[in-house]
């Protein structure tokens, strides 16, 4: 099978965790250990966060005053190259030794005129109490909004449509490459007002991101790995239930938090939509038992309605 996974950002930096090599190594040693289980006989294709590395290069930028901090794509590239050379060596510890791995820095076409550019809701960089939010955002002329019960920096987000590199993913594929693209949703870009290709001062959403990426690439399974089982009716309350499968339709009129599971739900219905096949969002302990269709929340054109575990 040709398969898609989608690491949240856990899977790079748990919350509340400092933003260090050490810490970000370690976590994607841990995610690699459940990936490599189902490396064998599958085609492998693997799209990440990148929201606190992007927030983290931000910040020392602006902490050199003789030049401009980089702007947002930019340092998106400077992630994606980062986290690549992470999983890159630490899943090609536990596969065989003559697998070809590749990251690709994957440019994205947003659209200019996106409404997402007047109302920034994309979190990126650490989390700050209220006080510290406040504080940066009026020194740095920053959005900011509500992450639980802390605050974080939030900027534009706008719909991915077209991904550049398709064809060169599609290429290593063939050639049995493990591919490492598509990390932080892209690297946005649009044409300017002279046809030129320019980057943009955004981050597209991962998970729609990767959603487009595995329907363009034809993949059999569309995986969204999160920090927990599945998604829930009622999360956090005392009748909260686990949803087992759904259909696109069912699980798109329930109501689920803007800053957390709602995209992982939308990115997960569009490419069943489009493709017909299915797409699971769960645990990356469970990843063994998604593949076999025993875990996780599978959303599928053949579910009717929603059924629970």
């Amino acid at each position: 099978m040709r398969i898609v996974v989608a690491l949240g950002g856990n899977a790079l930096l748990r919350r509340g965790e400092p933003l260090t090599a050490d810490n970000q190594r370690r976590n994607v040693k841990i995610a690699c250990e459940q990936i490599a289980k189902i490396y064998p006989n599958n085609e492998l294709v693997i799209a990440h966060g990148n929201g606190p590395q992007v927030g983290l290069l931000a910040l020392q930028g602006a902490a050199y005053k003789d030049v401009p901090t980089y702007p947002l794509d930019v340092l998106g590239a400077e992630s994606v190259g980062m986290i690549g050379y992470m999983i890159q060596q630490e899943l090609g510890n536990l596969v065989p030794s003559d697998v070809p791995f590749a990251t690709l820095l994957t440019q994205v076409e947003v659209d200019k005129n996106d409404p997402a550019f007047k109302k920034p809701t994309k979190p990126i960089g650490p989390v700050y109490s209220k006080k510290e939010a406040e504080k940066l955002a009026a020194e740095k002329n920053w959005s900011i909004a509500e992450d639980g019960d802390k605050f974080r920096r939030v900027v534009p987000s706008p719909l991915p449509k077209r991904i550049f590199e398709i064809r060169p993913v599609k290429w290593l594929l063939e050639k049995g490459a493990i591919v490492i693209c598509a990390g932080g949703g892209g690297i946005p870009t649009f044409y300017d007002d002279s046809g030129n290709l320019v980057g943009v001062e955004a981050v597209i959403d991962k998970d729609l991101c990767s959603a487009l990426l595995a329907e363009n690439i034809d993949a059999d399974v569309f995986v969204i790995a999160t920090d927990v089982s599945g998604v829930f009716l009622n999360w956090g309350e005392q009748n909260q239930k686990a949803i087992a499968n759904a259909s696109p339709e069912a699980i798109e009129k329930l109501n689920f938090a803007a800053g957390s599971m709602r995209p992982k739900v939308q990115a997960a219905v569009n490419f069943v939509r489009h493709t017909g096949r299915d797409a699971v969002i769960g645990s990356l302990s469970d990843i063994v038992d998604i593949i076999a269709g025993k875990a996780g929340t599978r959303i599928s054109i053949n579910a009717k309605e929603i059924s629970y575990y």
